[in-house]
This record gives structure tokens, sequence and C-alpha cells, in this order.
């Protein structure tokens, strides 16, 4: 029976465009990253080429070291989790709006919190929002000279706040307390979530009112 010419030569076509290695992106490499951080904890540039199927060297026509692909990882999570800045109303509306958000892209991926502390802060996404964080503190009256300062402590709070949305259900093994106060704090408390939300939401009522004090006192 003769040939189609025609789907032979579709069937050319097909196997001559078809890549002969995965393509990859940014994205595609950060993911990879990203998973590998979420189950160990880390990653090397050899794991992600294995996870991806490519050679390591293919990995450099797009992302040239691990720093690079680190600030990856930090933009696509942003982006994962739908991070976008914007006026929220009054400057403490807005700072408890953006570390909100800010906590819930880092929660999802807790092992990724101390890799990107190792590394200079450079992705778009992130920069964005820290320079939003800047502007509505400035503008709330925080001087220039404590307002890295006034940003550090944000940062601590809501990444300490997305480790503890990580934490175990039961944190403290009550059993082992010996104090009154702590066992009674214990029992109150809660546990999972609506306890981590409490302590975060107290923390930001903190945070809030102390930024207040250092921009009248400034």
């Amino acid at each position: 029976m003769a040939r189609d010419p025609s789907k032979i030569r579709r069937a050319r076509e097909e196997i001559v465009g078809r890549p002969s290695t995965p393509l990859l992106s940014r994205d595609a490499i950060a993911m990879a990253a990203l998973h590998l951080v979420d189950r160990t904890g880390g990653f090397t540039i050899a794991q992600v080429a294995a996870a991806l199927g490519v050679r390591p060297s293919s990995l450099y026509n797009h992302l040239s070291s691990k720093d690079e692909i680190v600030e990856a990882m930090r933009s696509f999570v942003f982006r994962e989790g739908g991070f976008e800045a914007g006026d929220s109303g009054t400057w403490d509306q807005t700072v408890r709006a953006l570390l909100r958000r800010y906590r819930e892209c880092f929660a999802r991926h807790p092992r990724l919190i101390p890799l990107v502390t190792a590394y200079t802060v450079s992705s778009p996404e992130v920069m964005g929002m820290y320079e939003e964080l800047a502007e509505t503190l400035s503008a709330a009256g925080v001087q220039n000279g404590q307002l890295l300062d006034v940003i550090t402590m944000c940062d601590s709070v809501v990444l300490g706040a997305a480790l503890d949305l990580a934490a175990p259900a039961e944190v403290w093994a009550v059993d082992q307390a010996r104090s009154p106060a702590l066992i009674a704090a214990i029992q109150q408390a809660g546990s999972g979530r609506q306890r981590s939300d409490r302590a975060f939401d107290l923390a930001l009522d903190i945070l809030i009112a102390g930024i207040a004090n250092l921009a009248d006192e400034g």
C-alpha cells in the first residue's frame, strides 16, 4: 500500500522539530531547585540538572550561578503566592497587608527560608515589596537612619512566623513543663494554624505600635 507523502512529511517535521532535551527556562530551573529544597533543604547545580534531564552546562545559558538560582526561587515563590504590591489604605494597613502576603509566600516553602537569608536580595518582585514597605514606612515618619532597622525587624517577624506555620501541632511538650504558667499557656493556646495566626496577629500589633512610637519620636 502506498504511503501518503503528506503524512510522511508531517512525521519528519514533528521529529525534526521536537527538542532532544527538555525546554529550559528560569522558572523551570527555579521549580526544579525548589522541589529539591522542599525535600532536602538544599540543592546543587548537578542535582537540578539531573532533575531536569540535562547537563549542568545547559543551565548556565539561563542562570549562571547558584546565587542566581536562589534568586530565581525567591522570585518564583513570590509570584506563585500571588504577591502583588498595592495601596491598602493607611500606612499601618499597608504594612499589615504586605507582611501577611510575605508570610504566606514563604510559609509554603519553609525550608527555603534559611537558604534565601544567606544570599543578597536582588529579584525584582521581592525588591518591589521592600521598596513599597520602605516608601510606606518613610511616609509614616520613620527616619532614613532607622528605616532599614525597621525593615529588618519586619523580616525577622515574618520569616519567623512563616517557620512557625511549619511547626508540629504540639510545639511544646506539656508533659515536660514544670512552670504552672507555661503549662496553662500551652493548654490554652490551641494548636496548628489557629495558634500561629493569633501569635502573628499579636506580633503585627506590637510591631505597628512600635513603629508608630518610633515615627512620633522622629
